[in-house]
């Protein structure tokens, strides 16, 4: 007995294996077409990344500059500080000069104040 094939299950078949392959076409051509919505995003972003990072590296090499001036200006700020110093050391031995010598001019001040003091409180009563 010969078996008779059915044609129209295996063409319904046929139909919607070609429907199937139809739709994965169009979103394989949707995926694509995002694809390349996305890199041509990431074309601009980098873009603007690498302007950015033109910048900073300009900002480095100013920073740089500045720091290497600093470099140099530290060796005479220290020299100038020491000089300070030297000038404030003489300044204190001055100011403790003129403690020293006005010294015996306060205790004899308050000395004649007391005096006074006395000799009013005296002619007082």
């Amino acid at each position: 007995m010969a078996v008779m094939a059915d044609k129209t299950a295996r063409a319904g078949s046929e139909r919607q294996r070609l429907r199937t392959l139809a739709q994965a076409a169009l979103n394989a051509d949707l995926t694509v077409q995002q694809l390349d919505a996305v890199l041509a995003d990431m074309t601009t972003s980098l873009s603007g990344l690498n302007g950015a990072l033109d910048t900073f590296e300009d900002s480095l090499g100013h920073l740089n500059t500045t720091l290497g001036k600093l470099d140099e200006l530290a060796p005479r700020l220290s020299a100038v500080v020491d000089r300070m110093e030297v000038i404030v050391g003489r300044v204190e031995h001055i100011v403790d000069l003129a403690e020293a010598v006005t010294a015996p001019l306060s205790a004899t001040e308050q000395a004649v104040r007391g005096v006074l003091s006395a000799l009013r409180n005296r002619a007082a009563r």
